[in-house]
């Protein structure tokens, strides 16, 4: 570092080092020197208005032609410099004709010379030379860039300003300070913004007094005082940069607010995360967008959520040209004025016509469309008419859409729009006829709707009307028809009319007319089933007709109406009936009571009832001594100890429905009490009289009590059975066993077994039909050894199965049942018919027969008679096949679809070509729905049994 001392026409050189202070050199100038400036090497002396730039140190190294120079050059001798400034780069001097010159000292010339319209009387160029601040002999104050000679004004400048101080920081570029005698203003100067490069006024500082500002750095000013020392001052719109946890909330804003005033949005950041408030965010956001700083904004309203923003951020991120890119921010930020100014400056001047055009400012729209773009005067015009339009403004409304007419075929739609808008406009403006006609001749029903409500807002009836009808708005039309009492027409547009309004109205007209079939026909359309009811029975004498309605409607003013009809009629039990049907119930009750009709009362009301209406026919029926309708009564009314003594009672007459509801009545209470007093009844103890044992079957599974059901349903199918009611037997075993089965309960062994005896039997019609005697015989054989199950046709069995033994092969198993047959308890019952033959089987015996097939156990795959169910070696009881009667084998299960009983799949296929029917439950299956079975586990096991 160099230091200048200087005194007359001599200047000291110095050399400032870690050493300490080192004299360089000594010079004298040619006249008295007035000031110098220095930077890194060289010296600039201002003598007698003549600067005289040379090397501070001689180095042989620099060329002798560039140790010094005179200015002002040659050229310019008859100026005065005024002031001057050095920088590591640029000589820089004013003379008094107002010219600023910029000397570029490494390559030893000229680079600029700015004219300003005044002289300059001083001037304070930055570190590096890119900006240059000096005040005129008017005393205003300027920053000029001397690259594109932008000239911009430091506001409130004092007259006494002494000079001026640029930020040292490297990245504060473009704070500065001005500084009078008392007073040090703080000024931040813009390069880029909205508004173009700008100066602002930031702050006032008090100087201390007689201090002069020598050097501003991070905004620390380093003063030195009237007695020569230095001291220093902090300025108050410094920002706090570093070590910010500690500050209030308060202390924060205004930290924020310190670093937009000064443009230092990054170092914001913190403090603003701390406040987190959206104002704050807000303000940091428009100060970055005003200042053309988009990341940081996109930054900053992301941070807010704001995605709209952040979208159209993005979107404009890549744009080059500034005037462009500040329109749109300006824009953004709803300064609309300005942003027409600078799309209008820029390279794309029609988007100032397209913002106004998205604000709906059509008349600034129709002036630009006039300058950047006459083919859009027509399509503008067309939306400024829409809103004037809207808001009530008709007459200049159909002027712009006249003006929006192009007669270009490419455009029709456009234009239908434009005529569609001078039809409403000129409707509204009284010119009717026109309106109406181009509506007419319009192929757009929408339009024939908007000029008809127009026209019918205005009492235009007729030409509304017609509109409407035109329109195919038939029931608009009609309504306005009928206000206008055109009740023909009505008429002749009701079979399009949907509206029950209108047909109501047309209904009325007609009734009042007396034409009261045309008036039923349109209450009817209308759905007004009260009025067509009330029509039926007042005016057209035809109760059937209102009786149909009233039925299929369910109105319940109609049912009032038609009560009231059979009531004239004396006819009770229709008017109970109806009376029910329109909720009237007390009315019911008491005319039911009054004329004996209770019992028809009470069927009718069962499904609209409560139990307060339940309880009191239940009286009823009780005072009069019918206990099976009293107790069913007490059942619906929830009182179920008075229902079963009732429907006690009346099962002792006999009365099987009186004891189906008992048994329902007990299921549903689950009273332990009337559940014994129900078993005790139908077991005989209170009578002496035991009940068929069906009942206490239903009784049991009405209680859920499944296993004393199966134990019931055993006796029922033996008795069943005993009479030779083998189907039925079937069908009882067959129904609790899957009702065990869906509640995970094992059936007994019992039960199993005479279900698959019975089964067998009822197999054994189905393989003769088809002409398979060997399954027959075998299903015969089994039957056979349990023939003691069948003792109503004991012999017929015994006699089939000898013959389908015969038939089948089978001739030692034909023998051994033809010899049964020959018993003296059974000889003489034989079917003449077979009496030969069986003899004749007996006297010449053959007792060969083919061995049975083998097939694997689905437990162990032992290998066994396919008829045996269970297997030897393992001690299971194998399910059978319910087409064969066979055991299941693994490789070749299905399953009935509905029952879910197992066969073997291929047997079920060749029954389903002739028969259509499970032949367990008797319910239609289809092959398609017949499918392989892999996995038999829950055929095999119930309950996790293994």
């Amino acid at each position: 570092m160099h230091l200048a001392v200087g005194m007359n026409n001599r200047i000291w050189f110095y050399y400032l080092g870690d050493a300490g202070v080192e004299k360089l050199r000594d010079r004298e100038y040619l006249g008295t020197v007035q000031s110098v400036k220095l930077n890194a090497e060289h010296a600039a002396v201002l003598i007698e208005g003549k600067i005289q730039l040379h090397v501070i140190e001689n180095d042989s190294s620099i060329p002798e032609d560039r140790e010094t120079r005179l200015f002002p050059a040659e050229d310019h001798q008859d100026e005065t410099i005024l002031c001057h400034g050095i920088t590591n780069e640029f000589l820089i001097y004013a003379t008094d004709s107002g010219s600023v010159h910029f000397f570029y000292i490494e390559d030893w010339t000229f680079v600029n010379v700015y004219k300003h319209m005044v002289p300059v009387r001083k001037l304070f160029p930055d570190a590096a030379g890119a900006l240059l601040a000096f005040v005129d002999d008017k005393s205003d104050a300027y920053i000029l860039n001397p690259v594109s000679e932008e000239l911009v004004e430091i506001p409130n400048v004092s007259s006494a300003a002494k000079g001026m101080l640029w930020e040292q920081q490297p990245g504060d570029k473009g704070i500065f300070l001005v500084f009078d005698e008392e007073q040090m203003y703080t000024y931040v100067h813009s390069r880029e913004t909205i508004q173009g490069s700008k100066v602002e006024l930031v702050d006032t500082t008090k100087l201390p007094y007689g201090n002069v500002p020598m050097v501003l750095l991070r905004g620390e000013v380093t003063l030195q005082t009237h007695n020569g020392r230095l001291s220093s001052i902090q300025l108050p719109c410094q920002p706090r940069i570093s070590n910010v946890e500690n500050l209030s909330q308060a202390e924060h804003k205004a930290n924020v607010n310190k670093c937009i005033v000064l443009k230092k949005f990054k170092e914001s950041w913190q403090s603003a995360s701390a406040v987190n408030s959206k104002e704050v965010w807000r303000e940091l956001g428009r100060a970055a967008m005003c200042n053309l700083d988009i990341d940081f904004a996109i930054r900053v309203h992301r941070e807010l959520g704001d995605v709209g923003m952040v979208w159209s951020l993005e979107s404009v991120h890549g744009i080059e040209d500034r005037a462009l890119l500040a329109g749109y921010l300006a824009m953004y930020l709803h300064d609309f004025s300005l942003a027409q100014d600078l799309f209008i400056s820029s390279s794309k001047p029609v988007a100032a016509l397209e913002m106004r055009r998205d604000l709906l400012h059509w008349d600034h729209a129709l002036q630009l469309a006039n300058r950047l773009a006459p083919d859009q005067i027509a399509y503008i015009s067309r939306e400024y008419a829409q809103q004037l339009e809207f808001t009530g403004d008709y007459g200049n409304a159909l002027t712009h859409y006249e003006k929006g007419i192009t007669r270009i075929e490419q455009h029709r739609e456009h234009d239908d729009s434009c005529t569609a808008g001078i039809a409403r406009t000129s409707i509204r403006m009284g010119d009717i006829s026109r309106g109406v006609g181009m509506a007419t001749n319009s192929s757009s029903r929408v339009l024939k709707k908007e000029c008809a409500a127009i026209l019918e807002s205005i009492k235009q009836f007729s030409e509304a009307a017609m509109l409407y009808e035109k329109g195919e708005y038939y029931d608009k039309a009609a309504s306005v028809y009928i206000r206008s009492k055109n009740w023909s027409a009505v008429g002749v547009l009701l079979p399009h009319v949907n509206s029950p309004k209108v047909h109501t109205q047309y209904a009325k007209a007609k009734e009042s007319e007396g034409r009261y079939k045309e008036a039923v026909k349109a209450y009817e359309s209308a759905k007004d089933w009260d009025s067509v009811v009330r029509l039926y029975l007042d005016n057209l004498n035809n109760p059937e007709e209102a009786v149909r309605i009233v039925q299929e409607t369910k109105s319940i003013e109609g049912a009032k109406m038609v009560a009231r009809f059979f009531l004239r009629l004396n006819d009770y039990s229709s008017a109970i009936q109806f009376l029910v049907m329109s909720k009237c119930s007390d009315e019911a009750y008491q005319l039911a009571q009054t004329h004996g009709q209770m019992e028809v009362y009470a069927d009718i009301i069962g499904p609209y009832a409560n139990k307060e209406e339940y309880h009191s026919i239940a009286v009823y029926f009780e005072n009069e001594k019918n206990h099976y309708l009293a107790g069913k009564f007490y059942y619906f009314s929830g009182m179920h100890s008075k229902a079963l003594k009732h429907l006690l009672h009346a099962s002792n007459s006999d009365d099987p429905a009186a004891l189906e509801f008992a048994i329902e009545c007990v299921g549903q209470s689950r009273d332990k009490d009337l559940i014994h007093q129900l078993i005790d009844f139908l077991m005989g103890e209170t009578d002496g009289i035991p009940k068929d044992a069906k009942y206490l079957f239903r009784l049991y599974m009405a209680l859920q009590q499944y296993r004393e059901a199966a134990r019931t349903a055993i006796i029922i199918a033996r008795e069943e059975q005993y009479n030779g009611n083998y189907r039925s037997a079937h069908d009882v075993l067959f129904s609790m066993f899957r009702e065990l089965r869906l509640h995970r309960i094992k059936a007994s062994t019992e039960m199993s077994a005479n279900l698959m005896i019975l089964h067998s039997y009822i197999l054994v019609k189905i393989h003769v039909k088809k002409g398979d005697h060997l399954k027959a015989a075998r299903l015969l054989i089994r039957v056979a050894n349990n023939i003691s199950k069948f003792p109503s046709h004991i012999v017929p069995i015994l006699t089939s199965t000898v013959i389908e033994c015969h038939r089948s092969g089978l001739k030692g198993s034909a023998f051994s049942y033809a010899a049964m047959l020959m018993r003296p308890e059974y000889r003489q019952q034989i079917d003449l018919k077979y009496k030969k033959k069986i003899e004749a089987i007996v006297r010449k015996p053959d007792k060969s027969e083919e061995e049975e097939p083998l097939t694997p156990c689905p437990y162990c795959k032992f290998e066994l008679a396919t008829m045996e169910l269970s297997c030897p070696e393992c001690k299971n009881n194998i399910p059978h096949c319910i087409v064969t009667g066979r055991h299941v084998v693994a490789d070749d299960c299905t399953a009935c679809p509905e029952c879910d009983f197992p066969a073997q799949h291929s047997e079920m296929i060749k029954l389903l070509e002739t028969e259509t029917a499970c032949p367990m439950c008797s319910l239609k299956i289809s092959r398609e729905r017949i499918h392989k079975i892999g996995d038999l586990h829950k055929y095999l096991y119930i309950e996790g049994e293994e």
